[in-house]
């Protein structure tokens, strides 16, 4: 877009690259068929405003073809056929370059979908060319011309590489502009080029892949590429069997890698999307191996010696990696447990009749609820000649993405640009206030709010990075100031947030950051740093930062550990923090090489981008060194006090840390030392707080063991008074009462205790507790099965309208709550009715 100019010309590249979300959305693909991944190591070369179509053209076919080798005769080109609608002709450069290597038939006009390439709705984008491979045998492409199967989903007919040729900006309207400059971002899949260099008929068959698939094998005594049978002992067709071994193959690499690179398994964001791979590989091998033990973990290994020479960060926190993973397996496999036991209920609640299905509501709720796989659900049903509604589940399915999507979307009008081809600067390092031109603006709107968004050539405006949330203060137009409400960046650019748009938009502004704020941050950011290292003193070197937040209320730390910190260790951590901020340390910054900064010992932190140049913080050098660009305060003294205020678990091996410091630390103790006041006086003890809880807990203990005593012999008083009360309606003892308890449990356990001395019975019990309803009903085995009763569908049928309310439970025994309690004698001749 012209926004910024790169470092680099050119540029060259393997990055490895998840697509599990978003528009390019590969992972419903993954294992079905052969040669779609979750993650693939992506090989490029770009041009920025450099070389275009020529030479990127001759460059890929020279690489393929002479340095790989790759058969001429196997090898088919795409480019862009036009599109008239939107006024774009064939790619005729693109079209006569190939000529120059490649016969006329094997270039092959493609359309917008397969040949045109953009991101999203807006942005950079422009036409493609892609190289296929035809990787079938001689009489294969003999009997079958390769030209008939591009992008036709073939699996021995595949991209290889792509040159996106990136020349326009598509606007807000729809339409076109050509961009400042032209670029090229090659891209070619690892994976599939591994595989055709090889010879192999699949991604899954190259050496990338054997290792993990025979430790498969060999744990779960399975073998990969078994003939297509229906295997009793799975349930399972064979070929199901080979999707689980490639599924499992890929998504461990996946795993690994993500985790290596600090992002962990969560429910929210980036962490979900690992959660939901690693649960998918968990559930194939539930339910397609019949392996029902955490099998991931015991892969770890395997793609950490694999890869230990290229990318060795999986080795080196490879017992970390394990544990994470096997938390979650653990935790998945739990779960699995519960969605089988709710499953199980709706397949009670279902009539044995012919063509009996299980509504695709409730299926949903199993995948929603408890992550229950929809095709487990499917092979259980069938096991009990049920079938499923599969569009009702996925209608409900979609509904979800709908409201998900339209809580999320963000929707930008296109820039107005005031100023063409103007930096855009940070100086906040060293000004609070500078005067600035406005560049562009423009308006966006989420969730129902409007908002503005301004982008300047100079800004003191720190924007939202690195755990630092963004600054707050004012833009002065003229006479007229509006709030800025938060700064972020996006693409290298400082955007800053404004709810109003000025009367008259001057290009010349007055931007000022609220500097309290400001310094509150830094305050919280300089303690973030003397923290890390004080864990990392009293807990061990293994302690790295995995998120952070820095607030001007507070700070929020994630960071990697296995156990709960201890109280003692806690207040180790304040005591080393503290003891820092006395020796009022100077906080140097300085910008040095990387490579210098490594040397002395800088921590670089995961998320986070670095240049050449990096900016270093130190205080003390033997004892914080962190590359950071945040903001921070001139000298440790001036954090005045620290306290840690919550320790919690976050994810598997990961714990948070909350805590405050300067004049927000000095107003939390404050509110303790009041909340320690109040407690004194209605403990009526200002000496010994402590002793008198324990007295209290000791009394109470012992006051909840009598009250227990009472009511259990009050629960066989009004147990042979029912017994008094029974009735034989049609061969069964029928025993119905309204009566006073203090607590809900009682009922059921009165149905459970009544059991055991009545045979055939029906035994409904309803109670008034605080103006609510309760009902309990307990049905013997034999009226169960005589009668077809089930008391868990009476709850749910009968009584829970009449109170209001809900309930469920067991065919013996059902309970409701409700809020109606004038219709409890009507829930008794219901049920009686039904003798």
């Amino acid at each position: 877009l012209g926004n910024k100019k790169s470092p680099y010309n050119r540029a060259t590249l393997t990055q490895k690259s998840l697509r599990v979300s978003g528009k390019h959305n590969d992972l419903e693909e993954v294992g079905v068929d052969t040669y779609h991944h979750t993650m693939f190591e992506m090989l490029g070369n770009w041009s920025f405003g450099d070389y275009f179509k020529k030479e990127a053209i001759e460059w890929s076919w020279q690489l393929l073809t002479e340095i790989y080798k790759i058969d001429k005769d196997k090898l088919y080109v795409t480019i862009f056929e036009g599109d008239e609608k939107e006024g774009l002709p064939k790619d005729e450069e693109a079209f006569n370059e190939w000529k120059k290597y490649v016969a006329a038939d094997r270039i092959l006009l493609g359309n917008k979908k397969d040949n045109f390439w953009e991101m999203g709705d807006t942005g950079p984008c422009g036409p493609c060319t892609e190289i296929h491979v035809d990787c079938r045998n001689e009489e294969e492409r003999k009997n079958v011309s390769g030209s008939t199967l591009i992008n036709n989903d073939h699996p021995q007919v595949i991209e290889i590489w792509n040159n996106v040729f990136i020349q326009f900006n598509r606007k807000k309207d729809g339409s076109l502009e050509p961009l400042p400059a032209q670029h090229v971002d090659t891209g070619m899949g690892f994976e599939r080029l591994v595989r055709v260099i090889q010879g192999k008929q699949s991604n899954y068959d190259t050496d990338v892949f054997t290792g993990t698939i025979e430790a498969i094998e060999k744990i779960c005594g399975l073998s990969y590429k078994s003939p297509s049978f229906f295997n009793h002992l799975t349930g399972v067709y064979e070929v199901q069997i080979d999707i689980a071994f490639r599924v499992i193959a890929d998504h461990i690499r996946s795993i690994c890698f993500t985790i290596a690179d600090g992002q962990l398994p969560s429910n929210t964001g980036a962490g979900y999307v690992i959660r939901r791979i690693l649960r998918r590989a968990a559930k194939y091998y539930f339910s397609n191996l019949n392996y029902k033990k955490p099998l991931l973990t015991q892969l770890v290994v395997i793609i950490a010696n694999q890869f230990e020479n290229i990318f060795p960060e999986i080795k080196k926190q490879q017992d970390f990696i394990e544990r994470v993973i096997k938390e979650e397996e653990e935790s998945f496999l739990r779960t699995l447990d519960k969605g089988l036991s709710r499953l199980s209920e709706f397949i009670m609640e279902i009539p044995d009749e012919p063509g009996a299905i299980i509504s695709g509501k409730n299926s949903f709720e199993l995948y929603d609820t408890f992550g229950f796989p929809f095709d487990l659900t499917k092979l259980i049903a069938l096991e009990h000649n049920l079938s499923v509604d599969e569009i009702g589940f996925q209608e409900c399915m979609q509904q979800q993405k709908n409201r998900s999507r339209s809580a999320s979307v963000l929707d930008a009008e296109d820039w107005i640009t005031l100023i063409q081809n103007t930096s855009n600067k940070f100086v906040g390092y060293d000004y609070l206030e500078t005067k600035s031109n406005i560049i562009k603006y423009r308006k966006v709107t989420a969730k129902g709010k409007e908002q503005y968004q301004f982008i300047l050539d100079t800004t003191p405006f720190y924007a939202e990075s690195g755990g630092q949330v963004g600054d707050t203060g004012t833009l002065q137009f003229g006479d007229e100031t509006i709030e800025v409400t938060n700064t972020k960046k996006e693409n290298d650019l400082i955007i800053h947030f404004t709810d109003t748009l000025p009367a008259t938009i001057n290009t010349t502004v007055t931007a000022k950051v609220n500097a309290a704020r400001r310094k509150h941050i830094a305050i919280h950011h300089s303690v973030t740093h003397l923290m890390h290292a004080a864990l990392r003193t009293v807990l061990g070197k293994h302690v790295a930062q995995k998120e952070s937040l820095v607030s001007n209320d507070y700070l929020r730390f994630d960071f990697s550990h296995f156990a709960k910190v201890t109280n003692e260790e806690m207040a180790a951590v304040e005591k080393l923090v503290n003891e820092k901020i006395r020796e009022n340390m100077p906080v140097v910054i300085k910008q040095m090489h990387k490579d210098e900064a490594v040397a002395l010992g800088a921590m670089a932190l995961f998320g986070e981008k670095y240049g050449d140049v990096v900016r270093v913080v130190m205080m003390d050098a033997n004892y914080s060194i962190e590359l950071c660009g945040g903001t921070h305060v001139g000298s440790t003294g001036e954090l005045g006090i620290f306290k840690i205020q919550h320790e919690t678990a976050v994810a598997a091996g990961v714990r948070r840390i909350e805590a405050v410091c300067g004049l927000a630390a000095e107003n939390y103790i404050n509110e303790q030392f009041v909340a320690l006041g109040e407690i004194r006086g209605l403990l009526k003890n200002t000496k010994d707080i402590n002793k008198s809880i324990e007295n209290l807990l000791t009394e109470n203990n012992s006051f909840s063991k009598r009250i227990e005593g009472l009511e259990a012999r009050q629960l066989v008083g009004i147990r042979n008074e029912l017994l008094q009360k029974d009735e034989i309606i049609n061969n069964v003892t029928f025993v119905g009462a309204i009566i006073e308890v203090s607590h809900a449990d009682a009922l059921k356990k009165l149905c459970t205790d009544l059991k055991n001395h009545l045979h055939d019975h029906v035994v409904v019990l309803c109670s008034n507790i605080d103006g609510k309803a309760f009902v309990a009903i307990g049905i013997s085995d034999t009226v169960v099965t005589a009668k077809n009763l089930d008391a868990a569908k009476i709850i749910k049928e009968q009584v829970a309208g009449l109170i209001k309310g809900g309930g469920g439970g067991q065919k013996n025994l059902g309970t409701a709550g409700g809020q109606d309690v004038s219709n409890l004698k009507e829930v008794i001749e219901k049920v009686k009715g039904l003798l």
